[in-house]
């Protein structure tokens, strides 16, 4: 088979690379002597080494001795990745150079582009299957639109999968952890006949909870996940090569513990509404958590690809076809407390997307060589959410109620007085109307959204050989997006849609303010006017302090008579790089990128209409109580990235080193507050830094690695953030420094014996979890740091049989992977453990 053919076979259509430290455990058909890679960039035969882009790539090798189980783990591997489990099974962050969105909304793209064999993956829920039988992982670190049809504004993680083979064979794998965690794969491998071969494979992953529901008396953090994955290659000619995949994969767990991590005044509340404890306070590393409702995630992800190449010479052809589904539901005792304060968060989506992608390739034996490809996206998302009050928050808001007021106040007293007042103003049809009504069990949010996404793109690149180690490259993306959007959100609880300022209550505003030792005068005046703002700071409305009580106001649905529930962007983003070969050992590169990612997308119940839309909203009578304003949609995100690279490899030594600076205008930012999820754009986030990675081997069998990452970020400017103007501030989440270190050992013990051993130490320095609070200096803010130790020790027998004894998070690190405002809770804030030392043993089998 032609190298250009391993190449069309690749998901970077055009470019690969790969970390030198790693790039020795990277094989296929195409590998020759001295575990070079050989790769054609723009269709000239090419090494890893020498081709100019920064990408760390992990092999299968490593993978398998480092027990990499899924992308969460491989952060360890590649320090320029950053992975974060959220919420719930089907929620994950992928951050490369401190970029990265995506995670807690369907709506929103994210910023790091999942591809697998080729086929872009668009949400995190269809990124997160055991992958059986992987080839290798590939993380490309800033915008890569000149080589991917679909634009991806940080970086791109690119999965390949091994390929049917036309000689029997496959593999057999089960392995036995703590927490009796028992994963099995197994693939076979083999011709149909001379033109065909067929492959299928499996995998099963399934584990005990690592935390306790003291509660409930059930773990937490399970794993029970299974998927199976067909392939079929069909060869007729030595020109042409059809790939057929069909996989499907199932999860059903629960997922994941969030633990208290500081109590606030509402945390006595709690526990006597729970009648003892209610939560284990402030002790998030106990992993015992106290709710009463089970987490439910539910992921089915399924879909198929075909893959064609034609090789017709001097110019090759590439389709690839796609169809993808992914049904997932999700439930969650949504405040993490034994109280019942929210009974439901569940949230059922389903995501269908069909891709189709077309490049041609030269291979020119000129200075002139170039790609051209065309790009198809079509997404169709459904969401229904369900978040309701549960049986114990009428109690727990008359409690904070009644401490406020003195006891003077609660739900049965401000439900007469409205009532009374709303029939007096002949506004409802009784004095009674909201009896009983104020937070009752199954009231809340029942919301619906729909999306629908339609884009394409045509792109390409051109190398230009000035002269014999000098390559000039240019390429170009234009990539055109539209977008169609709706939400219909019925709000249920009526405390939410009281107008506390309303003048139907001035007679019980007078009354509060009188109980409250205001003269009678000032009193009438200020009942009359409540919306003043005191000389304190202070609001004039004695009943302004019950707003912090109305979670779930009506919402203004869209599209409607002033909202469209549309977007359109289009963009033409371009590449330029020049390239030297120094030496046959060394090589240099400079470029330019720019890249690009469509408007997303707000589908949660925080999407609100925008502030400069609110007087035609008032003149169409669309308006609802205690109406707020903030986004429906984040604009476009628009990145550029200056690089300087060089690359070296030699029989003993190899590295890369990587000069950056990388910034995102309108960086698409969706941060928690409490009870919503606020997105907004950044109006410009800067990283600067350097990558550097490298091997040293002093003897045959030992090789020291080590990756080295360094990272300065700066919000440039963000003046309308969730805590308002943090412009010149870092964002949180980012470690400036970020390391691996690693060490691997063979041993022949004899002919047919081997040992291996491995080890892997893994080091983040401090960095804070929330975003800087300028109003509010001595706001408490919570920072992590990461000193984290894998091992294993692997006995190879006859080549085929392996044994391994390992180990993750062997040093036990603790700490919080994010934290957020508790809900409901004000002065609490939840945060998300890491998973603790896990280990195990693991017997391979090939055949």
């Amino acid at each position: 088979m032609r190298i250009a053919k391993f190449l069309a076979a690749t998901a970077l259509g055009g470019v690969i690379a790969a970390s030198p430290a790693y790039a020795q455990d990277v094989q296929d058909e195409e590998t020759f002597d001295d575990n070079v890679i050989i790769v054609t960039a723009t269709k000239r035969e090419q090494t890893l080494q020498e081709i100019p882009v920064a990408v760390t790539v992990t092999g299968a090798e490593d993978i398998a001795k480092a027990q990499i189980r899924d992308l969460n783990d491989l952060q360890t591997l590649a320090p320029t990745l950053r992975v974060n489990q959220l919420q719930s099974s089907a929620n994950t962050n992928f951050i490369i150079r401190g970029f990265g969105n995506g995670a807690n909304n369907a709506g929103i793209e994210p910023s790091v582009g999942v591809f697998i064999d080729g086929v872009y993956r668009s949400r995190s829920a269809a990124q997160i299957g055991d992958l059986p039988n992987l080839e290798r992982v590939e993380v490309l670190r800033g915008p890569q639109s000149t080589l991917f049809g679909k634009n991806a504004s940080a970086g791109v993680i690119s999965i390949v999968t091994q390929k049917p083979q036309f000689d029997f064979g496959g593999s057999a794998e089960l392995s036995y952890g703590n927490y009796n965690a028992i994963i099995a794969k197994a693939d076979v491998t083999g011709p149909i006949n001379d033109t065909i071969a067929f492959s299928l494979a499996g995998n099963y992953n399934k584990r005990d909870g690592y935390a306790n529901d003291l509660n409930l008396g059930t773990d937490v953090n399970e794993r029970n996940r299974y998927g199976v994955r067909g392939q079929l290659l069909i060869e007729p000619s030595n020109d042409l090569s059809i790939r057929l995949i069909a996989d499907y994969d199932n999860i059903n767990e629960d997922c994941c513990v969030a633990g208290n991590v500081v109590n606030g005044p509402t945390g006595a509340i709690v526990n006597a509404l729970a009648g003892g404890i209610g939560l284990d306070a402030e002790n998030p590393f106990s992993y015992n958590v106290y709710t009463n409702l089970p987490s439910a995630n539910r992921i089915k992800n399924y879909g198929g690809s075909a893959q064609v190449d034609y090789d017709m010479g001097a110019l090759s052809l590439t389709s690839i076809t796609a169809y993808r589904g992914v049904d997932s539901f999700s439930d969650q005792d949504s405040d993490f407390t034994a109280a019942d304060l929210l009974r439901k968060n569940a949230n059922d989506t389903e995501i269908r997307t069909f891709t189709q992608e077309f490049r041609v390739a030269s291979d020119f034996d000129g200075p002139i060589n170039f790609l051209l490809g065309g790009y198809y996206f079509n997404e169709k998302i459904d969401i229904a959410n369900d978040i309701e009050f549960g049986s114990d928050f009428r109690a727990y808001g008359d409690a904070l109620i009644g401490a406020a007021t003195g006891g003077a106040l609660n739900f049965n007293t401000l439900e007469t007085v409205f009532g009374l007042s709303d029939f007096a103003a002949g506004l409802v049809s009784s004095p009674a109307v909201y009896a009983n009504s104020f937070f009752a069990n199954g009231t809340g949010y029942d919301e619906v959204y729909t999306f629908k996404d339609e884009a394409f793109s045509i792109f390409g690149t051109v190398d230009f050989e000035i002269t014999d180690g000098l390559i000039l490259t240019g390429g170009l993306n234009y990539t055109n997006d539209r977008k169609k959007f709706s939400n219909n959100v019925l709000a249920t609880e009526p405390f939410a849609a009281i107008d506390f300022d309303a003048p139907q209550y001035t007679a019980f505003r007078q009354q509060l303010l009188l109980g409250a030792g205001v003269d009678a005068a000032t009193a009438a005046f200020l009942a009359a006017n409540p919306t003043i703002t005191l000389p304190d700071g202070s609001s004039a409305n004695p009943l302004a302090g019950l707003t912090d009580l109305q979670f779930f106001p009506p919402m203004v649905n869209s599209p409607n008579s002033v909202e469209n529930g549309r977007t359109k962007d289009d963009k033409l983003t371009y590449t330029a790089r020049l390239a030297y070969e120094v030496a046959p050992s060394l090589n240099v590169y400079a470029s330019y990128a720019t890249g690009f990612k469509a408007s997303s997308i707000n589908l949660s119940r925080d999407t609100r209409p925008a502030a400069s839309d609110a007087a035609a909203l008032g003149a169409a009578g669309l308006l609802q109580p205690n109406q707020t304003f903030g986004s429906r949609f984040a604009a476009p995100e628009n990145a550029t990235v200056y690089e300087v690279g060089i690359k070296g490899k030699w029989d003993v030594a190899a590295f890369n080193l990587t000069f950056f600076t990388q910034s995102i205008k309108g960086f698409q930012s969706n941060v928690f507050n409490g009870t919503g999820f606020e997105l907004a754009n950044a109006g410009k986030q800067t990283t600067k830094g350097f990558e550097f990675d490298g091997n040293v081997k002093p003897t045959d069998g030992l090789t020291f690695s080590v990756a080295v990452v360094y990272l300065d970020p700066v919000y440039d400017s963000f003046p309308n953030s969730v805590y308002g103007d943090i412009s010149g501030t870092t964002p949180s989440t980012i470690p400036a420094l970020s390391t691996t270190l690693g060490v691997d050992y063979d041993i022949e013990v004899g002919d047919m014996v081997g040992l291996n051993f491995r080890a892997d130490y893994h080091y983040e320095s401090k960095v804070n979890l929330i975003d800087d609070d300028p109003a509010d200096p001595s706001a408490i803010n919570f920072t992590r740091e990461i000193n984290a130790l894998n091992a294993s020790a692997t006995l190879t027998y006859d080549e085929n049989m392996k044994f391994t004894i390992w180990g993750r998070n062997l040093t036990g690190a603790e700490y919080l992977t994010t934290v957020f405002p508790a809900v409901g809770q004000d002065g609490s804030f939840t945060g998300y453990p890491n998973q603790p030392r896990t280990y195990g043993v693991t017997a391979r089998y090939k055949f």
